[in-house]
């Protein structure tokens, strides 16, 4: 079931079907550099993490992350979605895109639908991102979407340093 739709993209709930794609994806060697490691390795793993990750999530906050798939022929590109984690004040957007599908626009696309999402029918007033201190494509699309850095945190899995971002969704139109 298609939650989000825009012009090139289509968002919906990931389930276990997807577990090859979130593989490849996971995988990725971008992703690992700067999401992290998420020891995923077999498609079993893959379904694990699914289960533990987006589906948890959208039984525990009635959101999560979304698979990203092109309207045309509905490859699955990428994630995205909004998590709530227990370090953070405010629910937080994250994506990530397999390589073919970086710098066209479609993490732009999906994020500021997804952002509109949590400001209309999630009704959430804040929303915030987090991104490596070096991965300047991520700084660059939070900045387009209207998103302001705030500070540095340490992530408490790893202690990782990165940069946290914000924005008020009051008042915000799409």
């Amino acid at each position: 079931m298609i939650l989000l739709k825009t012009d090139r993209l289509s968002l919906r709930k990931i389930d276990t079907d997807d577990a090859e794609f979130i593989l490849q994806l996971l995988n990725d060697p971008a992703f690992k550099q700067y999401v992290g490691d998420k020891n995923v390795r077999d498609l079993e793993s893959a379904k694990t993490y699914i289960l533990e990750g987006p589906v948890a999530s959208y039984q525990s906050c009635g959101y999560g992350l979304y698979l990203v798939e092109t309207i045309d022929n509905r490859t699955p590109i990428g994630i995205c979605g909004i998590l709530k984690r227990d370090f953070l004040d405010h629910a937080d957007l994250g994506f990530a895109l397999m390589p073919a599908y970086r710098e066209a626009g479609y993490a732009f696309e999906a994020a500021q639908a997804t952002i509109e999402l949590a400001r209309s029918d999630l009704k959430l007033s804040r929303i915030v991102a987090f991104t490596a201190a070096n991965n300047s494509r991520s700084i660059k699309l939070l900045e387009k979407l209207g998103m302001a850095f705030d500070r540095i945190i340490d992530l408490p899995a790893d202690g990782k340093r990165v940069k946290l971002y914000g924005c008020s969704l009051i008042g915000r139109f799409a």
